[in-house]
């Protein structure tokens, strides 16, 4: 019997070949430029959720930052690994909404990276996904995220999350709006596909 996959992972696995070029192909710069200002310089503790082909891992990494890769897709992790071998990564096979591998390092991380992610999860798990998240960082720590909104891939789950729910869900948590960029186009432009940046920062004693 094949393993059980992480629920949102439906359809990564059979497209990750293609999945790599198309990810691989898009410049880091690209995509987070309005956020880098956010990040603190090296070396920091950088928690990158959902990290796909390891792009933006790696980036980070060559910055001189620590990273925790979280990828539950078998297929996309074992690809990273090896187009991104680097020291400074540690590759976890885990996933939202509980993280549960990542139990002991809470509070241990300055920056948590969800990039194109939280969109697969329904409106439950990202009630129990935004305090975990906040867990994680400690205070003063940063979490970026990016909502995409727009038709649906077939064979994929996803879900179009309202910004202002997701504020609103971290404001419970500690988590004070830092930055919001509304119907960003993909680096890579696609019909009826939009992106809302949002990035947030944890309060000192919150979560």
């Amino acid at each position: 019997m094949a393993p059980a996959r992480t629920s949102g992972t439906e359809g990564y696995a059979e497209e990750a070949d293609a999945l790599v070029a198309q990810y691989e192909g898009v410049r880091f710069a690209d995509v987070h430029r309005e956020v880098l200002h956010l990040i603190p310089p090296a070396p920091c503790h950088m928690l990158d959720i959902g990290s796909g082909t390891g792009r933006d891992a790696a980036a980070f990494a060559a910055m001189g930052h620590a990273v925790v890769a979280v990828e539950p897709t078998a297929e996309l992790r074992t690809r990273a690994m090896a187009l991104h071998p680097s020291p400074r990564i540690e590759w976890l096979d885990d996933g939202l909404p509980d993280l549960a591998r990542l139990g002991g390092r809470e509070g241990g991380f300055d920056v948590a990276m969800l990039t194109a992610v939280w969109m697969h999860l329904d409106e439950g798990q990202r009630g129990r996904a935004m305090p975990r998240v906040a867990r994680l960082l400690r205070d003063g720590g940063v979490a970026v995220f990016c909502l995409r909104h727009g038709p649906v891939p077939p064979g994929r789950r996803m879900f179009d999350v309202p910004a202002e729910e997701t504020v609103a869900l971290a404001a419970a948590e500690g988590l004070g709006l830092a930055l919001r960029l509304d119907k960003q186009a993909g680096a890579r432009w696609r019909p009826g596909v939009r992106w809302t940046r949002l990035a947030f920062s944890k309060a000192c004693g919150a979560a």
